[in-house]
């Protein structure tokens, strides 16, 4: 069983429902953990970056989804927190990238440049993808020196 928060302001509401109802991977069990918001009134991200992130902070969360208009915003507030790799993604190729190089704990999304189903199947390929290692994890070494 995988555990992920999954947050949004008002501007990725939409998307978060049919994320959750849309995203499985094979073999493996998927519980939701939905920080909010939990309707499309207008609301501010950065409460619910801060729920999700405490969530996997915390152990209770294996990893995060956040959305909000342009993803910049959720993406900056989760990586105020050391050992949260947020990244802003477009597409599917960066989606797996981000995990892939990066080690990518939390993704983020611009809901308001993408579909809910250009969502789902980034969410998918990111969650398909895996940590490389090597000299990858050499960079995420020098980024958690830096990190508070």
């Amino acid at each position: 069983m995988i555990k992920i928060a999954i947050a949004s302001d008002h501007r990725g509401f939409e998307h978060k429902a049919v994320i959750q109802k849309g995203v499985s991977i094979s073999e493996s069990k998927i519980e939701w953990i939905d920080v909010g918001c939990f309707s499309a009134e207008r609301t501010d991200y950065p409460p619910f970056a801060y729920e999700a992130v405490q969530l996997i902070k915390n152990g209770n969360a294996d990893l995060g989804v956040l959305l909000c208009g342009s993803g910049v915003g959720m993406t900056i507030a989760a990586n105020r927190f050391s050992h949260i790799y947020a990244a802003l993604v477009w597409d599917t190729i960066t989606a797996v990238r981000a995990k892939e190089e990066d080690k990518a704990n939390v993704l983020s999304l611009p809901a308001d440049y993408i579909t809910p189903e250009q969502a789902v199947a980034m969410v998918i390929a990111w969650l398909g993808a895996e940590f490389l290692q090597g000299r990858y994890q050499e960079r995420i070494a020098m980024v958690d020196r830096w990190k508070g």
